[in-house]
């Protein structure tokens, strides 16, 4: 087996990001790896606000970009110090594109060895057990991958298929 060295853990700071961080963090600190947290600012919504200034015109998306970029460094660094990491060098990367592929450049860039997921549980019927994001990353990745389930993971899954 490879050592670990460098451990990725995807977020997109949604509620199960917490989970994400502190296990890849716990995880790091046992195998006195490094961590990188890395979060995708979607193509989709640069896309979008592309079309919206060029119609109003009145706002620049790259200063939209920048704004994401501190707000979302705010929300790693709230995750980090509720996580108890703080002590953990910790490196933080922004990419923006479409989510899966900038993950797969990131884990290549980065020389990442192990990298840490989240399941949602909500989608179409393979996101009921691999969130679209975290599948396509998994078909893809050059490296191991761990999926970290959320703690209601089990009730989302039962309430699907009961339904």
């Amino acid at each position: 087996m490879k050592e670990i060295k460098k451990i990725m853990a995807a977020v997109d700071l949604s509620e199960y990001s917490g989970d994400i961080v502190e296990y890849a963090g716990n995880l790091a600190k046992s195998t006195k790896s490094d961590l990188i947290i890395v979060n995708v600012i979607n193509h989709r919504d640069i896309e979008t606000l592309q079309r919206a200034a060029t119609e109003i015109g009145r706002f620049s998306v790259n200063a939209w970009i920048e704004k994401q970029k501190e707000e979302r460094l705010e929300s790693m660094q709230r995750l980090i110090e509720d996580t108890g990491l703080s002590e953990l060098p910790i490196k933080t990367v922004f990419r923006e594109g479409l989510p899966f592929r900038e993950l797969i450049k990131a884990i290549e860039e980065e020389n990442v060895d192990l990298v840490v997921m989240g399941v949602k549980g909500r989608g179409n019927v393979p996101g009921v057990l691999v969130g679209s994001t975290a599948e396509k990353v998994f078909r893809r990745c050059p490296v191991p991958m761990l999926n970290v389930r959320s703690p209601d993971h089990r009730r989302i899954v039962a309430e699907r298929r009961d339904a």
